[in-house]
């Protein structure tokens, strides 16, 4: 009887244990992709001389954003492709964008704008939260392009690198050093 009990209480034990694992590292997001595929922003141009639209109506026309920085991204713990720009907008606001984004899914993926020098291979995998970074918001997808608004007030001359970043494991899945343009 006694050792009954102490088999189902060690086999509660593995359950409660394997739960636990599977939830806290995910591992089926390794064969889910999550593709968003946004436009590039635009915003309502303010303009004396409103663009007739063939209904009659007048609308302002749409501005295309300037791209004041980009980046490639390389490889860290996970393979991963595409573009950074980081786009300011006709009203100041700033967007950074994911263009072309081919990563793995994770368990809790970030876009950091950060000011840590990015480093190819295994050395660069965790310098990212060493400093000053702005999480920009979860990731919203593994594959595609997506934007992300940054934080009203933020000083680009103080961030030089975007990262694809793990907050469950501390870890960057890829990153790019952004070149002012």
């Amino acid at each position: 009887m006694k050792r009954k009990r102490v088999l189902a209480v060690a086999a509660v034990g593995v359950a409660v244990a394997a739960a636990a694992g599977l939830y806290w590292f995910q591992p089926w997001k390794l064969w889910v992709n999550e593709t968003v595929q946004e436009a590039v922003p635009v915003v309502a141009q303010p303009s004396a001389q409103p663009t007739a639209q063939p209904s009659g109506s007048a609308t302002p026309a749409p501005k295309e954003p300037t791209v004041v920085a980009t980046g490639a991204l390389i490889s860290h713990e996970h393979a991963t492709t595409g573009d950074v720009r980081i786009l300011r907008a006709a009203d100041g606001s700033l967007v950074l964008r994911l263009e072309n984004l081919d990563t793995s899914n994770g368990p809790d993926l970030r876009v950091w704008l950060t000011d840590a020098p990015v480093i190819p291979g295994k050395a660069g995998w965790s310098v990212f939260d060493d400093g000053a970074y702005v999480s920009v918001g979860k990731l919203k997808g593994n594959k595609g392009n997506q934007n992300y608004q940054l934080p009203a007030g933020t000083d680009l001359a103080r961030y030089s690198s975007v990262t694809i970043w793990c907050d469950r494991f501390n870890v960057s899945f890829g990153a790019a050093e952004l070149a002012k343009v």
